[in-house]
């Protein structure tokens, strides 16, 4: 079994995707996040994928009014990335009823940031280990750091973070399968539970990466799929339960 986290990603207030990470190529599919929010809440969503994108650029919230929004409107748990780099942006997001953060660029240039953080609140923090050709990439994926992916989670392996959200770069919003090969790689070498994103096409990735949930991966975000039709999620949410 794993968890299924729709995805909403904010760019100017919108909710939109992504290809490749890259700010021009972006696709608008709604002006109302929280409206969005509780579409996947009744569809039966439990846990929402939320990214700041603007933030992750800037280095800082852009869209907090689209986030606040959407924690209102959205009765599960909300997992949030994007520009949180500071223990002040982790601490009034959680105070704000975010249930986890997501950190990537910090983990990376402020490691001691955190883990510090991790031991305070175990549970809620996420490293965000985003790959570009295998080397993890930050500042919104603008560059690419000399870290290989297996370094920056080692890193992090007696933290206490609570998960790792492995994204390959590559395949981000372009449909062309979740990399989970890779993904699976990525479990195997670290203690640290797994969540993958990065691609995800349709089912058949949903029911490989629920079948490799004993290798440590415990969860699956998903967002082009879901917008474009080629996902459904309720057969999402029944076959990561291992309805298949």
């Amino acid at each position: 079994m794993i968890t299924v986290y729709p995805a909403i990603d904010l760019k100017g207030g919108k909710v939109v995707r992504l290809a490749e990470g890259d700010m021009d190529r972006a696709t608008v599919y709604g002006d109302d996040p929280a409206a969005q929010a509780r579409a996947f809440a009744e569809a039966g969503a439990s846990h929402l994928h939320v990214v700041d994108l603007d933030g992750a650029f800037a280095g800082g919230s852009v869209n907090g009014a689209a986030v606040e929004a959407i924690v209102s409107a959205f009765p599960g748990k909300v997992q949030l990335g994007g520009g949180i780099r500071t223990r002040e942006d982790i601490d009034r997001w959680l105070a704000l009823g975010v249930a986890r953060v997501v950190i990537g660029t910090a983990a990376l240039e402020e490691p001691e940031l955190v883990r510090g953080a991790a031991k305070d609140l175990p549970g809620r923090i996420v490293v965000a280990v985003d790959a570009r050709g295998g080397m993890v990439a930050t500042r919104g994926w603008a560059e690419v750091s000399d870290l290989t992916a297996a370094d920056l989670a080692a890193r992090f392996v007696d933290a206490g973070v609570a998960a790792l959200l492995f994204t390959d770069v590559g395949r981000d919003g372009l449909l062309k399968g979740c990399n989970i090969r890779a993904t699976i790689t990525l479990a195997r070498a670290t203690s640290i539970p797994v969540i993958a994103s990065g691609g995800v096409k349709d089912l058949a990735d949903i029911a490989e990466l629920a079948r490799a949930a004993s290798e440590g991966i415990k969860g699956v975000i998903t967002g082009r799929a879901l917008y474009d039709g080629t996902l459904k999620l309720a057969s999402a949410l029944r076959v990561a339960k291992g309805g298949w």
